[in-house]
C-alpha cells in the first residue's frame, strides 16, 4: 500500500503534493473514526476535479486500505468493550454473595453484552434427572419461565448432553436438535427464534445451560459465542462460590443451632444440679411439701401446684417465690379434668412426668400408693428439667413418707397419753406432765374434754379431722369404745366443742353428736370431766337430739341431776321404789299409768287413750298408787318429784349412765 501511494501519478501540472495531501484525508478520517461513508468522498472530489484514471485508481486503493485498517481497530476496540466487560462482570460476580443475585445478574449481564432480547439460565436436577428454568432476563411468558427440559430434548438439552456451544439462527426451521411439544410450545409462547446456548461447567461437570436469544432470525458471530462462553465460564465460578457461600452458611446455622441447644442443655444441666442439692438441702434441713413446691418453681419458671392426698391440702407456688396456704376440702386439683385425671394414673404408672399440652404432671408414690401429686404450668420442659420435675416428685413422697410416719407415731403417743390420762387409778402426774411436754401440750392448762360419734361416718376421715384439730390446737385424741374422744385446750366448753365439731361433721359429711365438759384443773380432773361428756353424749342420744352438742348446763334439769355428786339411783328408787317392786312383783303396769296421767295434763279420758284401757280402770290403778306411795302424790311439789324420777328412770333403762362410773366407757 505505501508503494501504490507513494507511486500514485500525478495530476496535470499538481506533483506529488496534491496526491499526498489527498492521501491524509483517509488518516484524518480514520482518527476521528468517521462512517464508512466519508471514505468515498476524496475519490469523488477527484472525479469531479478531473484527475486523471491513474490517480482515482490510487485513491480507490489508498481507500480501501484505510477501511481495511478502520475495521481492524473496528475489532480491538469491541475486542477490548468485551474483555473489560467480562472483567467488570467476574469482578462484580465475586462480590455477591447470593446464589439467587448472582444467577440474576449473569442473564442481565449476558442480554446486554450480546445486545439480544431475552437471556435465561437453566440448571441441572439431580433428583428428577432433567434442567429446569432457573432464572431469566427479558421473558413475559409464563409458561417459559417454568419450563423444564427432559434429558436431551431441545436445544438445551444438546447443549447439557454434548457440553459443546450450540446456535441456531431459526430454532423452529433447525432439525438437527430433538424438538419436544412442551419445549416448543414455551418458545414460541415467548416468541424466540434465533438461540444462543453454552455450557455452564463446574470442575468439569455439566451444571447448566446459560442462553441468549432473539425474536427475530439472525445469526450469532464466532466472536459472540466465545463472548457467552467466557461469561459462562465466570458465571460456573461465581455460582460455585455462591454454593460454598450457601454452604457455609448453613454451616454456621446448624453450628450456630448446635451451640445454642448445647447452651440450654448445659442451663439445663446446671439447673438439674442446682435443683438437686436444692432438694437435699430441704430434707436434711427438714423442709416440707410447701418448700418443695417453692423450689420447682424457681428453678422450672413456671407456676406449680402440689397436692397431698394423704391429707387433701394443696400447695401453690410461683416463680416468684410466692407460696399459697393449704386449703383444707376435697380434691379440687382433678375435678372435672378427666384428661389431667388420665394424665396422673399414665404418671403413676409409668414412673416419668406425663405433658397435657402446656401441662406437666408428675405423681408422687411410694411402692405403687399414690402420696401425692406435682402439676408445673407455664414452662418448657427438656430432657434434663423433666428429671428436675420427676425428682421433686420423688422427694415430695419421700417427705410425705416422713410426715406420715412422724404423725403416725405422735397420733399412738397422743392417743397413748389421753387414755392413761382417763384410767383408774391414773399413772403418776409428774411423769404424764413430763410427756406430754414432750408434745408440746400443758396439762395444768384448762381444757375441754369432748365426747363424740357420728353413725355411719367414715371412721378414718373422721379420725383424721380430729387429729388434725388437736395437733393444730396442742390438744390430745384417742379413740374409746368407738367414740373420739378430745382433750383440747380452752375454758369455755360449749365454744370450744361447737367449733370443734363443725370439723368433724365437714369430715364425716354427716351430723355429729358430741357431749362436751370442763374446763380441767390438771391432770387429776380429765377423767371426772370425761365421765361428765359420756353421760351428756348419752343423754342427747336418749332424748333423740342427735347431730347435737351439749354441757350439762345445756341439759336442763336432766344436766342438773346428771351433775357430779348426784345419787341418780337413789332418788329414783326413793321416789317410784314401792311402785317399781310392786309391778315387778304382780306384772302390773302402775308405773306407766302413772307416767300417761302425767303426760295427759291430769286428764283421765287421754289417759286411758294412751293406754288403750277403760277410764275406770285408770281410776283403780291411780287409787292403788296413792295406797302405795301416799295419798299426796298429786300434791304439786310430790307431783314434780314423781315427773323428775320418771324421767330419769326412763333414761336409766335407756341405758345412760347416771351412776359416774364410766371405767368401761
Amino acid at each position: 500500500m505505501e508503494r501504490d501511494l507513494n507511486t500514485t501519478p500525478k495530476p496535470s501540472g499538481e506533483g506529488g503534493a496534491q496526491g499526498a495531501q489527498r492521501q491524509a484525508l483517509f488518516l484524518e478520517l480514520l482518527l476521528r473514526d468517521a462512517p464508512a461513508v466519508e471514505y468515498e468522498r476524496p475519490v469523488l472530489r477527484a472525479r469531479s476535479d478531473g484527475a486523471d484514471a491513474e490517480t482515482i485508481a490510487a485513491l480507490e486503493g489508498t481507500k480501501l486500505a484505510a477501511l481495511r485498517v478502520r475495521s481492524v481497530l473496528r475489532d480491538r476496540q469491541r475486542r477490548e468493550s468485551e474483555l473489560s466487560a467480562l472483567f467488570e462482570t467476574a469482578n462484580d460476580l465475586a462480590g455477591m454473595r447470593s446464589l439467587d443475585q448472582v444467577l440474576q445478574a449473569i442473564v442481565e449481564r449476558a442480554r446486554h453484552l450480546l445486545g439480544t432480547d431475552v437471556s435465561y439460565l437453566t440448571l441441572s436436577d439431580p433428583e428428577a434427572g432433567d434442567t429446569y428454568m432457573r432464572v431469566t432476563s427479558g421473558s413475559v411468558s409464563a409458561a417459559f419461565q417454568q419450563l423444564r427440559l427432559a434429558p436431551g430434548r431441545g436445544l438445551g438439552g444438546l447443549v447439557a448432553t454434548t457440553g459443546l456451544p450450540y446456535v441456531t439462527a431459526n430454532y423452529f426451521a433447525d432439525p438437527r436438535f430433538d424438538h419436544a411439544d412442551n419445549i416448543d410450545h414455551a418458545v414460541r409462547d415467548e416468541g424466540l427464534v434465533a438461540i444462543l446456548g453454552v455450557p455452564l461447567k463446574m470442575n468439569g461437570r455439566g451444571v447448566g445451560v446459560l442462553f441468549a436469544a432473539n425474536r427475530r432470525e439472525r445469526p450469532f458471530a464466532h466472536s459472540e459465542v466465545a463472548l457467552l462462553s467466557s461469561l459462562a465460564t465466570h458465571a460456573a465460578i461465581a455460582i460455585d462460590n455462591a454454593n460454598l457461600i450457601d454452604d457455609t452458611r448453613r454451616a454456621l446455622d446448624e453450628l450456630h443451632t448446635v451451640n445454642e441447644r448445647l447452651q440450654r442443655h448445659t442451663a439445663s444441666v446446671e439447673r438439674s444440679a442446682a435443683a438437686h442439692d436444692r432438694f437435699t438441702d430441704l430434707v436434711l434441713d427438714g423442709g416440707g411439701v410447701r418448700e418443695v413446691a417453692a423450689a420447682v418453681a424457681e428453678v422450672l419458671s413456671g407456676s406449680v401446684r402440689l397436692h397431698d392426698r394423704t391429707s387433701d391440702v394443696s400447695v401453690t407456688a410461683s416463680p416468684s417465690g410466692e407460696v399459697g396456704e393449704p386449703a383444707p376440702g376435697g380434691d379440687p386439683l382433678f375435678e372435672g379434668d378427666e384428661e389431667l385425671g388420665e394424665a396422673v394414673r399414665s404418671s403413676l404408672a409409668s414412673g416419668r412426668a406425663v405433658a397435657v399440652g402446656e401441662v406437666w404432671v408428675a405423681a408422687a408414690a411410694a411402692g405403687g400408693e399414690p402420696l401425692g401429686t406435682l402439676v408445673l404450668r407455664g414452662a418448657e420442659l427438656e430432657g434434663t428439667d423433666q428429671r428436675v420435675l420427676e425428682r421433686a416428685a420423688m422427694v415430695t413422697a419421700l417427705l410425705l413418707l416422713i410426715r406420715r410416719s412422724v404423725s403416725e407415731t405422735e397420733h399412738r403417743v397422743r392417743g397413748d397419753l389421753l387414755n392413761e390420762l382417763l384410767e383408774v387409778p391414773a399413772r403418776d402426774p409428774v411423769s404424764l406432765r413430763q410427756r406430754a411436754a414432750l408434745l408440746h401440750t400443758d396439762l395444768d392448762a384448762p381444757h375441754v374434754l369432748v365426747v363424740a360419734e357420728a353413725a355411719g361416718a367414715d371412721p378414718q376421715r373422721l379420725r383424721s379431722a380430729a387429729t388434725f384439730a388437736a395437733e393444730t390446737t396442742g390438744g390430745l385424741v384417742t379413740n374409746r369404745g368407738g367414740r373420739l374422744v378430745l382433750a383440747l385446750p380452752g375454758s369455755e366448753p360449749a365454744q370450744v366443742g361447737r367449733r370443734v365439731c363443725v370439723e368433724l361433721s365437714a369430715a364425716a359429711n354427716g351430723p355429729v353428736t358430741a357431749g362436751l365438759s370442763g374446763p380441767t384443773r390438771g391432770p387429776e380432773t380429765f377423767r371426772e370431766a370425761f365421765t361428765e361428756s359420756v353421760r351428756c353424749l348419752q343423754t342427747l342420744r336418749a332424748l333423740g337430739r342427735e347431730g347435737d352438742t351439749a354441757t350439762i348446763d345445756d341439759l336442763g334439769f336432766s344436766g342438773l341431776l346428771l351433775g357430779r355428786d348426784r345419787d341418780v339411783s337413789g332418788f329414783v328408787s326413793s321416789s317410784l321404789g314401792p311402785l317399781l317392786e310392786y309391778d315387778e312383783r304382780r306384772g302390773t303396769l302402775l308405773v306407766d299409768t302413772l307416767r300417761a296421767y302425767f303426760a295427759a295434763g291430769g286428764n283421765l279420758s287421754r289417759a286411758k287413750d294412751h293406754l288403750h284401757i277403760h277410764v275406770n280402770t285408770v281410776a283403780q290403778r291411780l287409787e292403788r298408787i296413792g295406797q302405795l306411795i301416799g295419798t299426796d302424790w298429786q300434791h304439786p311439789d310430790r307431783a314434780l318429784e314423781l315427773q323428775l324420777a320418771l324421767h330419769l328412770h326412763d333414761l336409766l333403762d335407756k341405758g345412760v349412765d347416771l351412776l359416774g362410773d364410766q371405767s368401761g366407757a
